[in-house]
């Protein structure tokens, strides 16, 4: 019972052992492409960022509501920037040339007063001057007039400076206190977020209450209509893609369907974390419902053979050999590959069998 049952053993071994699978090269058009993965982005879809801190005080909008460019999203609260603004009004007020014209005003007078006084004693002067030639009067009566139109005249210059000096210091305040209220309304303005594009809000991640700052996003704002595409290409790729170049694109949200798209930018930086590089593309004619963030996987096409003689690349060797109807290896010249084939360039023919090698 012994013996016979070892006999057995080969006999099975062989009866059950499964006939090796063989194909034949076929001639086909092949495409070979750059993987990448990424997502869906609105056109001009942009993070909102407040540029001041404090707390919401009004909601003007909800997600999902259409927006227009300039409209206002959401008021945030700041005591002190109100303030500040009302107190640069006061001080324009204060400063406004009419506020000073009652000082221009005496400057003025000043000026007149000072005016007459040299006119006066530029008149007494010249007479003493011309008496004096005649032998009449003193010298010293002489240089007292000499000196009373020196006065008037330099009293009467004087006035003159001052009341240019003033003009000017209240002009100057003027326009200084117009800006800076002009600053405290624009920095007010900062308070009021407001949309910078038409679109829609897609994401409102504030409510009314809430605190903000200058580094949390509050919304997400984008086109409703146009979508494009955002994928990352690994830096061994990243050469050999082009703009122009084909995108045939796959998604979750579309199974069993896929997207035709085009490249049309590609960012010189690369991500150091990722080590890849950013592709943008545009539909070629985009699916009817989209929304941002959704996931895709893409195949960028790097050139297409029409008529190539290829076979499954699981059929090939250590990517130089296959395997002929004798299970022996014959190499062979490799072209285009994609996820499922590989051309032939030479090694064999359409009339070839071919096995498949053993796991």
């Amino acid at each position: 019972m012994k013996i016979i049952y070892f006999l057995l053993i080969p006999f099975l071994f062989f009866s059950c052992k499964k006939k090796q699978e063989q194909t034949q090269p076929e001639v086909m058009n092949i495409s070979e492409s750059v993987y990448a993965s990424g997502i869906v982005k609105s056109k001009n879809q942009y993070q909102v960022f407040s540029k001041v801190n404090g707390i919401i005080d009004e909601l003007y909008v909800k997600e999902g509501d259409f927006v227009q460019k300039g409209q206002p999203l959401m008021k945030i609260f700041n005591q002190t920037s109100r303030l500040n603004t009302e107190n640069a009004a006061l001080i324009v007020e204060n400063t406004a040339i009419n506020a000073n014209a009652d000082k221009l005003k005496d400057l003025s007078i000043t000026i007149d007063l000072a005016h007459k006084k040299l006119q006066s004693d530029s008149l007494l002067f010249l007479r003493q001057s011309n008496l004096w030639t005649q032998q009449i009067g003193t010298k010293v009566e002489l240089e007292q007039r000499e000196l009373a139109y020196s006065n008037a005249k330099t009293a009467y210059q004087s006035a003159i400076l001052k009341y240019k000096e003033l003009k000017r210091q209240v002009n100057f305040s003027a326009a200084q206190s117009k800006k800076n209220l002009a600053i405290s309304q624009t920095m007010e303005a900062d308070y009021t977020l407001k949309s910078e594009y038409t679109g829609r809000l897609y994401s409102l991640q504030k409510e009314k209450g809430e605190m903000v700052n200058l580094q949390t996003a509050l919304a997400v704002i984008g086109d409703a209509n146009m979508f494009s595409l955002e994928l990352q290409v690994d830096e061994d790729d990243v050469v050999r893609v082009k703009i122009g170049q084909k995108i045939m694109v796959s998604m979750d949200s579309y199974q069993g369907k896929s997207f035709e798209a085009t490249v049309y930018e590609i960012d010189p930086l690369m991500n150091e974390k990722t080590r890849a590089f950013t592709v943008k593309a545009n539909f070629t004619k985009q699916p009817k419902i989209l929304y941002p963030n959704l996931t895709v996987e893409a195949n960028i096409i790097i050139q297409t053979k029409q008529k190539a003689l290829t076979i499954p690349r699981n059929y090939l060797v250590d990517d130089s050999y296959v395997l002929n109807e004798k299970n022996e290896k014959v190499k062979v010249k490799i072209g285009l590959k994609d996820y499922q084939s590989v051309e032939i360039i030479s090694g064999l023919t359409a009339q070839d069998i071919i096995l498949k090698p053993a796991k």
